[in-house]
């Protein structure tokens, strides 16, 4: 009677650590690639034991571009930004979403939902953001444009609040007379803290790898640029190389350029903050992502 669910056991965990390996080995060889000698890389291929090691491709992102920290830094300001003011307009339109006696709540609420299916289209926004709003050149262009609501963050703590918050805890708070908004700062806010981490954590990736409005709203001032437009441009200027557009001057630089490892580099550089800090956060993901998915 005991083989069988120790039979079951065996299998579960062999099965996660196969998951498991499915899941890191994509970085751990990403890594070793970016850390192998181009030569090597080019001859032998990818491996998980270099031949070779060589930090050049390294040493070239950061010989390359002196923007570097600086853009690691307005990476950091855009994503701290942009995430809070994300979950506070998002947790401010889903709250009154979640009350079941709100006028019209049903309505609204499609309303969010179809903005997830229909948008008016990358020239109209831009024409709205860049002519009437004025964010181009800005700061507020890397946050404002696409990121600033989310309809899927809004629909999701919406229905945290509503099925898993007990409804008798809202009631009792308004028989000892709290208003709305003392109802929301004390109740809704505390116990929903797992939906809020794991939306305010989608947000924070979202922003964190976002390029697109860098290459939309910002044309003169690359001071602003985030660590994901900078890297975008390395890779940029290393196809502009490898198409041999200028013979002799990109022949020359080819012979020193790590044009493979560097891609490798600029990639693990990237997502690195990121998976940092992902472990401090897994704690609130499997709770609010549950949570929060339960139809309402």
């Amino acid at each position: 009677m005991n083989r069988q669910p120790l039979t079951y056991k065996i299998i579960i965990h062999v099965v996660m650590m196969l998951v498991v390996a499915a899941i890191i080995l994509p970085f751990l060889l990403l890594f070793l690639s970016s850390i192998t000698e181009e030569a090597t890389l080019l001859t032998y291929g990818y491996s998980f034991f270099p031949r070779k090691v060589s930090l050049e491709s390294y040493s070239y992102i950061f010989r390359s571009s002196d923007k570097i920290l600086g853009a690691y830094g307005m990476t950091i300001a855009i994503t701290v930004v942009g995430t809070l003011l994300n979950i506070t307009l998002s947790t401010l339109m889903a709250y009154p979403l979640s009350q079941r006696n709100l006028p019209f709540g049903k309505i609204m609420t499609f309303y969010v939902f179809f903005t997830m299916l229909f948008s008016g289209g990358l020239v109209p926004s831009y024409i709205m953001w860049t002519r009437y709003l004025g964010v181009k050149d800005t700061f507020w262009g890397l946050i404002l444009p696409s990121y600033l609501v989310s309809a899927m963050n809004v629909l999701m703590i919406r229905t945290y609040f509503r099925n898993s918050i007990p409804e008798a805890l809202y009631e009792a708070a308004r028989i000892d007379g709290a208003g709305q908004f003392r109802v929301f700062r004390s109740i809704g806010l505390p116990l929903g803290k797992p939906i809020l981490v794991t939306m305010g954590t989608f947000a924070a990736l979202t922003y964190w790898n976002d390029w697109m409005n860098g290459l939309y709203y910002i044309a003169k001032r690359t001071d602003l640029y985030g660590i994901q437009s900078v890297l975008n441009k390395m890779v940029t200027d290393l196809q502009f190389l490898t198409s041999g557009t200028m013979s002799g001057y990109a022949s020359a630089e080819l012979a020193r350029v790590p044009s493979t490892g560097v891609q490798m580099a600029i990639a693990f550089v990237a997502i690195l903050p990121i998976l940092v800090m992902f472990p401090f956060l897994q704690k609130y993901y499997q709770k609010g992502i549950a949570l929060g998915a339960v139809k309402g």
